[in-house]
């Protein structure tokens, strides 16, 4: 009885943080100040990247208005939600924020577990990367100047490619997206939750509210399902392990707000890349939650995209003036 109860305790507190995601994303579309961006934006929706058939295997392309004489640069945007709840549709925010800087960006739906466990999320992930460097020149995006993106569980599997892509791996999928030979050239990991295993680390670090460890926890338990060897759920361990990487590691922003239970996958990040040589450039905002800044009306949200644009300029990406 009292493991029937955890159950549903488990079960109502995932519906509830779907179902608030959704009504944020639906509400904020119907915005004056959202309508007006996505004016400026063209977006070809559904594009298949797998000859799979399967619904999630598909993505939305958003353009820049106006013309341009030369390819753009390309925004790979993975979603987070646990790898478990949300999409492309709840996170059209992203396509349309990177699309009024200038580039291409490609938003990416990849099957959720628990129905589809590591490494689903992971392969698809591969399988769209492949498709944007063979196809984002016909969008008019540059396939060699790619900057790769996601929050939560979206900001792990933008490392994952990034390891994947800089090192090889015996499993077939990840030999094969290195084989590509293409790395990205930036990464941005926001609120990451960077290793899946050993969800317990967060309770050995401070103690957590129930409600909030059982996020945590399923997160761990529906995406590993059964798996004994997840190289690359864990990206953030891999960077750790790894002597070397055998390509250049993109540069990369990592942000976190300083109440976000799982801050401690984006200090180790960049402890990790520092002994890589890799400098990274993390923000911690005080006070802010898990994914703050997609709430993007609010001042530190706000300060957290800008400091991204900051962080391509510097890369060298120019943006645009809006």
């Amino acid at each position: 009885m009292l493991h029937a109860g955890i159950d549903l305790r488990k079960k109502l507190g995932s519906k509830a943080l779907e179902s608030a995601f959704r009504g944020l994303s639906n509400v904020s579309v119907r915005t004056p100040m959202a309508r007006r961006a996505i004016a400026d934006v063209r977006v070809i929706r559904d594009v298949p990247y797998s000859h799979s058939g399967h619904p999630d295997h598909t993505l939305d392309v958003y353009i820049p208005a106006g013309a341009s004489d030369t390819p753009r640069p390309v925004v790979f945007y993975v979603h987070g939600g646990g790898f478990r709840i949300l999409s492309k549709e709840t996170h059209w925010f992203m396509g349309v924020a990177f699309a009024r800087q200038g580039f291409i960006t490609v938003n990416i739906n990849y099957r959720l577990a628990p129905t589809h466990p590591y490494p689903s999320a992971i392969n698809d992930v591969f399988d769209a990367w492949e498709w944007t460097l063979e196809n984002i020149h016909r969008y008019g995006g540059d396939p060699t100047r790619i900057v790769v993106a996601g929050e939560s569980a979206g900001a792990n599997l933008v490392t994952a490619l990034s390891v994947a892509t800089c090192e090889e791996h015996e499993s077939e999928k990840a030999r094969h997206v290195f084989r590509l030979g293409k790395a990205p050239d930036v990464l941005l990991a926001n609120s990451g939750m960077l290793q899946v295993t050993d969800a317990d680390r967060f309770l050995r670090r401070k103690p957590l509210p129930s409600w909030l460890f059982d996020r945590i926890e399923e997160v761990s338990v529906d995406y590993l399902g059964d798996e004994i060897d997840p190289w690359l759920a864990d990206p953030l361990v891999a960077i750790e392990k790894l002597e070397s990487f055998t390509r250049t590691f993109p540069a990369t922003f990592a942000s976190s707000g300083t109440k976000d239970p799982i801050l401690d996958d984006t200090r180790r990040l960049e402890a990790a890349l520092k002994r890589h040589g890799v400098e990274p450039t993390v923000h911690y905002y005080p006070g802010e939650v898990h994914a703050f800044h997609v709430f993007l009306w609010r001042k530190q949200a706000i300060q957290c995209w800008e400091d991204q644009y900051a962080f391509l300029r510097a890369q060298g990406f120019a943006l645009a003036n809006r």
